[in-house]
């Protein structure tokens, strides 16, 4: 029996990275995964990675709220509800102050504050009493990286959501966190700067434990937060980020 054996979980940005290396290792404890992500191709390769029998994939922007009224029709016609959301999906990219333009505030606002937003909201009526919500935050927040701005104010909004949200769905048992990566090594990293292999280089000298985290680390941690092993976590942020920010 896995950690989460018979339940259903949601995993938005499922096709590459962290939502990918989270809807394998979901599968793995026993949970049926809905994956989204904007390119069907991607989504394809990701259901047969995860296992076909293990998974359902629908393609959509989070960002789009008819997107989403589809996706939660899909999850709403196995007829289990659901048991776990990890909104994950998120972009981000380096612009510095005086180059940021509206279209670039209103792509990260608008993919991982609001997208975010309604990817929970929507979902209200499906989640199972007991279930677990978990937002990709970021170790961002807690510091001023230069040409980050609006991507860490977005990463700002979503932990406090995790706060406020714990506190309105506490009556359902619903318990909502926050899992806050370091570096990561997954494909949105690389394609932050035109040479991927110094960025990375430069980031885990940066790294107390002297290297980059695993896709794998980070979906360890967010099975930790969607089973019973966490039954008394909620409004919590658990920071994977070999000691960026700790030490």
């Amino acid at each position: 029996m896995g950690l989460l054996e018979g339940k259903t979980a949601l995993v938005t940005g499922g096709s590459a990275g962290i939502g990918l290396a989270t809807a394998v290792r979901l599968a793995a404890e026993g949970a049926h995964v809905f994956i989204t992500g904007r390119r069907k191709t991607e989504l394809d390769a990701a259901v047969e990675t995860i296992g076909a029998s293990s998974a359902t994939a629908v393609a959509g922007d989070i960002s789009n709220l008819a997107d989403l009224d589809r996706l939660y029709e899909a999850v709403r016609g196995r007829g289990q509800g659901l048991d776990v959301l990890f909104a994950n999906a998120s972009i981000a990219s380096f612009v510095p102050l005086e180059e940021i333009t509206e279209e670039h505030f209103d792509t990260l606002f608008g993919i991982n504050v609001r997208g975010t937003l309604f990817t929970v909201q929507k979902a209200l009526p499906l989640l199972n009493d007991g279930a677990s919500v978990i937002l990709n935050g970021s170790t961002n927040v807690d510091v001023g990286d230069a040409a980050f701005g609006v991507y860490a104010a977005t990463k700002a909004a979503t932990r406090s959501f995790a706060r406020t949200w714990a506190n309105e769905l506490k009556g359902r048992r619903i318990r909502v966190n926050t899992v806050t990566p370091g570096p990561i090594e997954t494909p949105a990293l690389e394609g932050l700067t035109p040479d991927p292999e110094q960025f990375k280089r430069l980031l885990a000298t940066r790294v107390p434990m002297g290297r980059l985290g695993r896709p794998e680390e980070v979906a360890a941690a967010v099975i930790f937060l969607a089973s019973g092993q966490s039954s008394f976590i909620t409004g919590s942020s658990l920071y994977v980020d070999g000691g960026l920010n700790q030490i």
